[in-house]
């Protein structure tokens, strides 16, 4: 696969997964043996785990759900990815309830793709902080 492949493969999952929560489309990019790096402790690190916080915290929790993806870089077999996701907090999200405010959290995804499935991610982004604000 060349890096434009790769790049296309992360474009995929953010809109047909994290956006559209198409189980068969996650399920057609994840590879067997994924690891998520950065599964908070305690938390499995494997594929389910990805679409849970997806299905089960971010999309009912925001309304009108985005993804914009602002810079990709490939290198090798990774993509990395500085994005926004965002939405109206019109669920619950994390145990903060609904507060009918747009809301936008940055992230930094590095995605190793294989075959052209995610085999390892590595992510950092401003969830704490949104919920901080959102408590506040």
């Amino acid at each position: 696969m060349s890096l434009e492949d790769h790049k296309r493969v992360v474009r995929r999952f953010n809109d047909e997964v994290i956006v559209k929560g198409d189980r068969a489309s996650f399920d057609a990019l994840m590879a067997p043996d994924f690891v998520n790096h950065s599964a908070p402790p305690n938390v499995p690190n494997g594929a389910e785990s990805m679409w849970h916080t997806f299905q089960n915290i971010l999309r009912p929790a925001l309304s009108d759900l985005r993804v914009t993806i602002l810079d990709q870089v490939a290198e090798e077999d990774k993509v990395t990815s500085r994005k926004r996701i965002s939405g109206m907090h019109t669920g619950s999200l994390m145990g903060v309830p609904a507060s009918n405010r747009m809301v936008t959290i940055e992230v930094i995804d590095i995605v190793r793709v294989v075959d052209g499935r995610y085999a390892e991610h590595w992510g950092i982004n401003t969830l704490p902080s949104v919920l901080a604000q959102l408590r506040g």
